[in-house]
C-alpha cells in the first residue's frame, strides 16, 4: 500500500491544497477516549483518490490547512459512522466538516442494514476482507508501527470507492440530500452543550427523587459536568452516576455518612469528599430558601402518561406508513428513541432537547416535512 505519513506543516498544506480540488475525499480519525470527556485525536486519515495520507496532528503545530479543508463547502467529506469523528474534530479544531456523506447512514437508507460496520460494508460492496486487529491501539503513543499505519490507511482506502457506489444508488432514489441533512443535524447536536443547571435530566432513575432530593441532584450533576468539562475527565471518572444518585437519595451531611454510600470508593472520597458534602449542604440551603411554587417539579416518565402506549403505537404506525411511502426501512425514518423524544417535546415542559435549543429529530431536518403535520394532528401544536 502506498501511503504517506505527514508530519510537517509544509507537507500538510500541499496535501490539503491538492485535496481541495477534489469533489470528494475520504476521512477517518483515530483517537483515544478512555478517561477523558472528549476524544484525544491521535491520527487523521485522508484519501482523495490519488493521495493516501496519514496526518500526525501531534507532530504539526499549525493544522490550519486541514481545518480549511474541513470547512470547504465545495469538497464532500466521506466518513463512516461519523458521530465520534465529529466529536474528535470539535475537540481538536473547534469546527465540524461540511458537507458530510456518511456511508453507514446511506447504507441504512438503501436497506443494506442498520448500523452496518465499515469492514462489513467494504466486504459487501468491494469483496475485500479487512483486518481489524489494531482497533484497540493507543493512537497517542509514538512511534506507530507499520501494522498500525496500514490498518489506519485501510480505513480510508476503500471508503471512497464505497462512497461512489452508494452515492450513485442514493441519487437514483433521490435521497442524497437526506444524508447531508442527517449529518448536519447531528453536527448541531454535537455543538450544543447541555446547560449545567439541567445536567440532572439525563441521570437514570432521577424520577425516584422528591423535590428536595432532586435539587441536590441538580447541584451534584452541575458540579460533576462542570468539573468534567474543565478538566476533560469522563463523567464517571469524576463521580459515578449511581453514586451521585445515591447521594441525592440519602442526603449525607458528614464524611462518615458519605463514605457509607454504596460505591463511594477511597480515591473518590479523598479527591471529592469535602466538595460533595459542600454541594449537598448548599443545595439543601437553597431548597429551604425557595418558595414552594418555584421548587423543582418531580421528573415525570412517559410511562406515567395514561395515553403513552396508545400514542406510541400510533407513532409506530405513522412511521411504518411514511417508510413504506418513501421505500426505506422504518428504522431510518424513526426509532423508538426518536418517538419518545418527540413525545417528551409535546408532553413535558422540560426536556433535554428543549433546554439545548434543539428540536426533536422528527420535527427537524429532512424528517420535518414527512412528520410535522401528522404530529400536530396527533399531539397538538408545540410550545
Amino acid at each position: 500500500m502506498d501511503y504517506e505519513l505527514v508530519t510537517t506543516y509544509r507537507d500538510l498544506k500541499a496535501v490539503c491544497d491538492a485535496a481541495s480540488q477534489c469533489e470528494a475525499i475520504a476521512l477517518d480519525t483515530e483517537f483515544v477516549r478512555t478517561r477523558t470527556l472528549t476524544p484525544q485525536l491521535g491520527l487523521l486519515q485522508l484519501y482523495d483518490g490519488k493521495q493516501l495520507v496519514l496526518i500526525d496532528p501531534l507532530a504539526i503545530d499549525d493544522m490550519t490547512p486541514f481545518v480549511r479543508l474541513l470547512e470547504n463547502p465545495a469538497v464532500i467529506k466521506v466518513l463512516h459512522s461519523c458521530s465520534e469523528d465529529l466529536e474528535a474534530f470539535l475537540a481538536a479544531f473547534d469546527t465540524l466538516p461540511e458537507p458530510v456523506f456518511d456511508t453507514q447512514f446511506a447504507a441504512a437508507v438503501l436497506g443494506l442494514g442498520p448500523s452496518l460496520g465499515y469492514a462489513r460494508l467494504v466486504e459487501e460492496l468491494s469483496g475485500v476482507a479487512l483486518d481489524k486487529g489494531e482497533s484497540r491501539t493507543d493512537w497517542l503513543a509514538r512511534p506507530l508501527s507499520a501494522n498500525q499505519l496500514v490498518y489506519a490507511a485501510n480505513d480510508v482506502l476503500y471508503l471512497l470507492p464505497v462512497y461512489h457506489q452508494l452515492n450513485e444508488r442514493m441519487a437514483e432514489c433521490g435521497k442524497t440530500q437526506w444524508v447531508f441533512d442527517e449529518i448536519a443535524a447531528l453536527g448541531l447536536k454535537k455543538k450544543s452543550q447541555l446547560p449545567l443547571a439541567f445536567a440532572y435530566l439525563p441521570v437514570k432513575n432521577n424520577w425516584k427523587l422528591n423535590s428536595q432530593q432532586l435539587t441536590v441532584l441538580q447541584h451534584l450533576a452541575a458540579w460533576r459536568l462542570g468539573t468534567a468539562r474543565q478538566k476533560d475527565i469522563a463523567l464517571n471518572f469524576v463521580v459515578k452516576e449511581s453514586v451521585m444518585l445515591d447521594i441525592a437519595l440519602r442526603l449525607p451531611q458528614s464524611r462518615n455518612a458519605l463514605s457509607a454510600i454504596d460505591g463511594m470508593i477511597g480515591p473518590t472520597m479523598r479527591r471529592h469528599g469535602d466538595t460533595l458534602l459542600a454541594v449537598v449542604q448548599k443545595a439543601l440551603e437553597e431548597y429551604d430558601d425557595i418558595p414552594a411554587t418555584e421548587q423543582l417539579a418531580r421528573v415525570r416518565r412517559l410511562v406515567e402518561f395514561p395515553e403513552y402506549k396508545k400514542m406510541l403505537g400510533k407513532l409506530k404506525t405513522l412511521a411504518d406508513d411514511i417508510a413504506a411511502q418513501q421505500q426505506v426501512p422504518v428504522e431510518v425514518v424513526a426509532s423508538k428513541k426518536q418517538m419518545n423524544q418527540v413525545l417528551k417535546w409535546y408532553w413535558l415542559t422540560l426536556d433535554e432537547t428543549r433546554v439545548q435549543g434543539l428540536k426533536p429529530d422528527l420535527l427537524s431536518s429532512w424528517r420535518a416535512p414527512l412528520f410535522s403535520s401528522h404530529l400536530d394532528t396527533l399531539l397538538g401544536t408545540t410550545s
